[in-house]
């Protein structure tokens, strides 16, 4: 029986589409081999899986920290991660297969390593290509090569630390991008890397009967944060209502707390009867959240895949997404994608007015839909890990 490695952060209170890959990962490889799952700080592992309709073996459950319990080497570890690499090689010394499942990581081996969030890259000098900053000029640039080549020449060698562009320079590793997006966003930085694109899991099915849907309803679900747009939001579907004089309302779904985007978001929806936060909404409730909407819209441009999307479609929304990221793969059509707010409160204010228009997307979405299937993930899954475990994998493949 082969022995899998597999990390993760962690699972945290509000489950995002992120958590999906090493549930799944961890549910289909228990079958044949022994597994260990790895996280950065504790979690409530059965939960994660029972919110998520994923079953999992708990009997055969292993999880291991890899993260310094002390405050201090914990901070240290973020901004150079000398603990986790340790512990993680450790771990990979007894392990036949490595897997990172957030982003590129130092096993001490060659390891596959399946793309979380690019922002998380580690790497400056690619965190200001991709946000789209001036490249720094003048003392600001000296700094930063002076502390790039303290790190990779001085700091990560004395430490048995690899970097990114050290993993993604090494043809042994096996990068998996989340979409075609983040390939090429990637190789426009880094140059070549052996790859292949593996859409993540987008598994949670709908059940429709006799669905009610609200026909001036749009949807918004996931985490409440800055980079989810959500005011945006907001904005577009007060414009479509002004454009069309219609009585759109707006549902929020997502985990609220103490921060000052949720309090925003509370805010508004004291002041605009036509906005209803939600709070966290899971299997049975986001079902129902989902199919009582007609519309939904998603406004992270960065996004690097966009599950939410995918269950927008599943669901029978019809899906407005920004025209750059992954969210338009998904999607896949210019007339439902929008450069900014304005447009893409006429593309609502269309869909609403002209009745060819909106069935004619509402057909392209439910053939999108199909394509993000749970059942055609589970394929595309069962044939990537078996390729894994028997150590086959083409990097070239699509």
């Amino acid at each position: 029986m082969k022995r899998v490695l597999i990390y993760f952060t962690q699972f945290a209170r509000e489950l995002g589409g992120s958590e999906y890959m090493p549930l799944l990962f961890f549910a289909e490889l228990q079958k044949t081999c022994e597994v260990t799952l790895a996280l950065n700080w504790p979690s409530d592992v059965e939960n994660a899986a029972k919110l998520c309709g994923i079953p999992i073996d708990t009997e055969r459950l292993k999880v291991v920290l890899v993260k310094p319990e002390s405050a201090f080497l914990c901070k240290l570890d973020s901004i150079l991660p000398f603990y986790r690499t340790r512990q993680l090689k450790k771990l990979a010394k007894e392990a036949d297969i490595c897997i990172s499942t957030v982003n590129m990581f130092d096993f001490g081996k060659p390891a596959h390593h399946f793309i979380y969030f690019m922002r998380m890259f580690g790497d400056n000098a690619f965190n200001d290509f991709f946000m789209h900053r001036k490249p720094l000029t003048g003392a600001s640039l000296l700094k930063r090569k002076i502390r790039t080549l303290l790190a990779e020449n001085i700091l990560r060698p004395i430490l048995g630390i690899r970097s990114t562009r050290r993993i993604l320079r090494d043809p042994r590793e096996r990068i998996y991008p989340t979409s075609r997006y983040v390939e090429e966003t990637m190789r426009a930085f880094y140059g070549s890397f052996s790859s292949q694109v593996f859409y993540p899991p987008t598994i949670f099915e709908f059940h429709e009967a006799e669905v009610k849907r609200d026909p001036l309803r749009v949807n918004c679900l996931g985490r409440i944060s800055p980079d989810k747009k959500i005011d945006e939001i907001f904005r577009i579907v007060e414009e479509a209502r002004r454009i069309t004089g219609l009585d759109l309302s707006l549902h929020i779904g997502g985990l609220l707390d103490d921060s000052a985007c949720s309090d925003a978001l509370r805010k508004i929806e004291k002041e605009h009867p036509w906005v209803r936060l939600h709070g966290p909404v899971y299997r049975e409730e986001k079902e129902a959240f989902l199919l009582a909407g007609t519309y939904a819209i998603h406004a992270e441009r960065d996004e690097a895949f966009g599950i939410s999307v995918t269950e927008y479609l599943k669901a029978g929304n019809i899906a407005l997404v920004p025209n750059e990221g992954g969210t338009q793969e998904i999607v896949d059509t210019p007339e439902l994608t929008y450069r900014d707010a304005d447009e893409a409160a006429g593309i609502l204010a269309h869909l609403l007015t002209d009745p060819a228009f909106r069935e004619a997307q509402q057909k392209r979405c439910a053939a999108r839909a199909e394509e993000f299937s749970g059942e055609n993930y589970r394929k595309r899954q069962s044939r990537l890990l078996a390729d894994i475990v028997a150590g086959a994998v083409n990097p070239s493949g699509r």
